[in-house]
């Protein structure tokens, strides 16, 4: 790939490497990293590395990690391989949802000390560089150690969530004296230095993996996870692992998309893109009525499908080809009535939201990677132990209690999971290397932007830019850019609709334009990302 075209502005420059990120200083530091001889594993690691410091509600290495990863030259149609990683962690050892149950809880809550699983965003990085990295880990993370030690400056969108997260953040004297400033958070323009935090990626730099999983980082986390009622154990640390796995893929218009497979949630993406292959979308206005009264409907079959079945097929039977199958689609298919909304579904199996960050980069080889790294809800449990500044994550939300159900909380069993980085395929080459963020939103949110270009012909940034609605709780929940005629036409047609404050998500994507040698790459402007290239 020779040049970056950026859409919405006129860019055209020698081209040999592009990332896009949802926060500017770690886009900035994957291209330096292409700069000095890295690859996009390499870039994307240290990407993300720097956004667990400097967007700490979203994502952190308290959290888990899934990656996409195409080297330079794969086509699958002459047997090439994408390798996708499952870095999801995996519950204590010693915890069962009988145990949850036995003590009152009906779920588990989002601070608890049993929503963390063991956090596997550190081992599926060890795991990416060990098979695909070129430079040094301790190089890829010294940016982020350099943002921590020495202070970053907070950018608008990243102080808006920790403003919303103070309450959450002082109710843990950790995080309180850790994460907020005399008690408040940060405001937009301040420089917040983590010396913490600074500590752990020194750790991890040095000694891989086992600077995270065990000796002091691991008995720092464990032992207080244990004061506050936990049962986590160090073998549970030292045990985690990452799996490469197959990708799942459906076919959209002559198109491929690539998914991880279940615990993951991209398996619904795939379903919502089969079910769409009955219908014309072009025929619609792209903010209108129909496709947004369409895209609800769909949710709604897929998402019911979701809390049926989708869950860790180590433990439970997950029928993915079933699902994946036309026949499946043809049958949820048919439930769809253009002219009204269909009644609105049963309640969900767990709390399936929140904060996240993804990026993608091509590099001047053409390795592509397409890379996701979460805490769930912003700012994860709040939890924080005394000596790491490393907030951890409340992914074991994402278990339910309900005894026989396929994802019923179990020991050593990993939750149904909402991030899922996607890539997308043309002629068997990568072709879209995109995410869309938000938690049970990212299915919605990928589907969205892909039909935007296949069926609507919009380039990178309008497809990221254009407006969206979620069906969700009930509800449909509209982004301001929905206009009120649209609401009231979906009111109609009888569904429940609203306005959110918060938008759903952000996104970042790359295409690789094989005819003309180009890359076009595009940033959400609902984060604080941006795409740039060398």
């Amino acid at each position: 790939m020779r040049d970056l075209h950026l859409p919405g502005r006129s860019v055209a420059m020698g081209c040999h490497g592009a990332a896009a990120t949802s926060h500017s200083l770690a886009t900035s530091t994957a291209i330096d990293i292409l700069r000095r001889g890295g690859n996009a594993a390499d870039a994307a690691i240290a990407a993300c590395a720097v956004q667990c410091v400097v967007e700490p509600g979203s994502t952190g290495v308290g959290g888990d990690n899934f990656v996409l990863y195409a080297p330079s030259g794969t086509n699958t149609t002459g047997g090439g391989t994408v390798y996708g990683i499952n870095g999801s962690g995996r519950a204590p050892a010693g915890l069962n949802a009988e145990f949850l149950r036995e003590r009152g809880s009906e779920q588990i809550a989002l601070t608890s000390p049993h929503a963390v699983t063991v956090p596997g965003a550190v081992d599926s990085w060890c795991m990416l560089h060990h098979r695909f990295g070129r430079l040094p880990l301790a190089q890829l993370l010294q940016p982020a150690i350099d943002h921590a030690e020495h202070g970053f400056p907070v950018t608008e969108r990243v102080a808006v969530d920790w403003r919303r997260n103070q309450a959450k953040l002082r109710a843990d004297p950790n995080a309180a004296r850790m994460w907020l400033k005399d008690g408040a958070s940060p405001e937009f323009g301040d420089t917040f230095r983590q010396p913490e935090h600074a500590k752990v990626l020194r750790e991890i730099a040095t000694k891989g993996r086992d600077g995270f999983y065990t000796r002091w980082v691991a008995e720092d986390i464990v032992g207080y996870l244990r004061e506050r009622g936990g049962t986590h154990t160090l073998e549970d640390f030292a045990a985690q692992e990452a799996l490469w796995v197959d990708p799942i893929s459906a076919t959209y218009k002559g198109v491929e998309l690539l998914e991880i497979p279940p615990n993951g949630t991209g398996v619904i993406a795939l379903l919502m893109l089969n079910i769409l292959r009955g219908f014309d979308l072009s025929r619609y206005d792209p903010v209108g009525v129909e496709r947004f009264h369409l895209e609800a409907e769909v949710t709604r079959l897929a998402f019911q499908v979701r809390d049926s079945f989708v869950a860790d097929p180590a433990f439970a039977e997950v029928p993915t080809r079933k699902l994946l199958s036309m026949d499946f689609a043809d049958e949820l298919r048919s439930g769809i009535d253009m002219t009204k909304a269909m009644p609105v579904p049963r309640a969900g199996t767990g709390a399936i939201d929140r904060d996240t960050v993804y990026l993608t980069v091509v590099d001047a080889e053409g390795n592509v990677c397409s890379f996701i790294n979460s805490l769930f809800w912003q700012y994860g449990t709040g939890l924080c132990s005394p000596r790491t500044g490393v907030l951890l994550h409340n992914r074991g939300c994402g278990f339910t209690l309900a005894p026989g159900h396929p994802n019923c909380l179990q020991p050593r069993k990993r939750p149904l999971h909402t991030i899922i980085p996607a890539m997308a395929l043309e002629n068997g080459r990568p072709w879209l290397s995109f995410g869309v963020m938000g938690g049970a939103f990212q299915p919605v949110g990928q589907v969205h932007v892909l039909t935007n270009i296949l069926d609507y012909g919009m380039n990178i940034q309008e497809a990221l830019d254009n407006p969206r609605g979620f069906h969700t709780a009930g509800r449909f929940e509209a982004e301001r850019g929905i206009r009120d005629d649209v609401l009231a036409g979906l009111a109609d047609l009888g569904h429940t609709v609203t306005r959110v404050e918060v938008p759903h998500g952000g996104g970042q994507a790359i295409l690789l334009d094989h005819v003309n040698g180009v890359l076009h790459a595009g940033s959400d402007p609902r984060k604080d990302g941006c795409a740039l290239a060398y």
